[in-house]
């Protein structure tokens, strides 16, 4: 079963956190069953960047963005070339290291 590491943040994952996951599932999907509520304004449709997030060991191991999260990924906060969408980028068969980038272009929280 493969892990995400993710990362500490200050408002969300102060401690940081090691997460199971399950082959095919996004980033997004195992952050929300563990309590980490990384932004998703969209509800998951791949429309906005809030989910944006940095993946710092593992990035090969997915699957190749498509042009529609590349599209917009490009008004993210922070892109870095390892950014993924949280809710487009699926879990394969290896750990990741996953970073929750301090800000998101969203002026409010949706706090779901």
């Amino acid at each position: 079963m493969p892990k995400i590491v993710v990362l500490p943040h200050e408002e969300l994952c102060p401690e940081g956190a090691v997460l199971d996951a399950e082959t095919g599932e996004t980033v997004l999907d195992v952050a929300l069953r563990n309590g980490i509520g990384i932004e998703h304004a969209c509800e998951k449709s791949c429309a906005c960047t809030t989910c944006h997030v940095v993946i710092r060991e593992g990035f090969d191991s997915l699957e190749e963005s498509d042009e529609l999260e590349d599209d917009m990924l490009d008004k993210a906060w922070g892109l870095e070339p390892e950014s993924r969408l949280g809710c487009q980028a699926k879990v394969a068969d290896n750990d990741l290291v996953v970073e929750i980038p301090r800000y998101t272009i969203n002026l409010a929280s949706e706090k779901h």
